[in-house]
């Protein structure tokens, strides 16, 4: 469901990673390694927000460069600080991610929602809301349009406790289908998640 081949960048004489090549099919995978290793990088890559000096990504077997259309349809992303609409609500957020997949915002979006404790902010700006409040959100609609891949960076950061359970049982339960990869430095939750744990030397780095 998520392939990459030959992932290389480099930020002017600063080589990033080289290389790097991963398959994954249905499950969960969590990238854990060290701070300023390039973790979110490449998930910006692979979601197609950055791009890549060389190499290829396919979603759902479409390859972002030849196909990115249907790629990203095939793709829900969540950036580490989920701040890319300031002034949408977080009903409007859900609305325009159900409008781009081409469906609404039906009862199982909102009873997540709700579960998240996200019901009293659905009319709140993504400005007015913490950190985890936006993730929260974020990580809401990875289940609108059911995306063959999730790519989240650092999804628990900002998450309480019940907000971590939620979020487990949620990732857990989109590994049966789908491939889910995230980005984590917190090791008891990749474990919880029941993830298979790559770092880039996994990667060809």
């Amino acid at each position: 469901m998520l392939r990459f081949e030959n992932i290389s960048k480099r930020y002017g004489d600063h080589v990033i990673f080289k290389g790097l090549h991963y398959a994954a099919h249905a499950g969960c995978v969590a990238l854990c390694d060290e701070n300023g290793s390039g973790k979110s990088t490449l998930l910006g890559i692979l979601a197609g927000t950055i791009d890549a000096d060389e190499g290829e990504v396919w979603l759902d077997g479409h390859s972002l460069r030849k196909a990115p259309l249907e790629a990203k349809s095939a793709l829900a992303y969540v950036p580490d600080d989920c701040l890319e609409y300031p002034l949408q609500t977080g009903r409007e957020f859900l609305d325009l991610v159900a409008s781009a997949k081409g469906t609404a915002v039906d009862t199982a979006t909102l009873d997540l929602a709700d579960r998240f404790g996200l019901t009293p902010h659905l009319e709140k700006r993504f400005e007015q809301m913490s950190l985890g409040t936006r993730k929260k959100f974020f990580v809401t609609a990875t289940i609108i349009g059911a995306p063959a891949v999730v790519i989240a960076d650092e999804p628990v950061n900002g998450l309480d406790a019940a907000g971590r359970a939620v979020l487990v049982e949620l990732f857990r339960t989109l590994a049966a289908d789908r491939t889910v990869l995230f980005a984590s430095h917190d090791l008891k939750f990749a474990r919880a998640c029941e993830a298979k744990m790559v770092n880039f030397a996994d990667l060809g780095a």
